[in-house]
């Protein structure tokens, strides 16, 4: 099946306690059916130090299901996706304007 949601999309979030915030796709994970989105579903993880990290208690965006993320069309609202055949190339498409994505 074709991923209607990839990498460095911009989606708005449905449901939860995140409803109605915006961001952007940093990682999709098909196999569990979700995403991370930078800013959204953030969590407080607490790290040691190291050489390199200073630890302490660090935000992190942990995964959100995919079903509750909806693609940003032009215009700024949430759209739903469609696939269709342009110049034989199939192209995922905002049905709310029509455009290719």
């Amino acid at each position: 099946m074709a991923a209607k949601l990839r990498k460095g999309d911009k989606v708005i979030v449905l449901a939860g306690k995140d409803k109605g915030k915006q961001g952007e796709i940093t990682r999709v994970m098909p196999s569990d059916g979700k995403a991370v989105v930078d800013g959204v579903n953030v969590s407080i993880r607490h790290q040691r130090q190291t050489q390199t990290n200073q630890g302490g208690r660090q935000p992190k965006a942990m995964p959100i299901d995919l079903s509750n993320l909806a693609l940003l069309d032009k215009n700024g609202k949430a759209t739903r996706v469609g696939f269709r055949e342009e110049d034989g190339k199939k192209v995922r498409f905002a049905k709310t304007t029509g455009d290719a994505i």
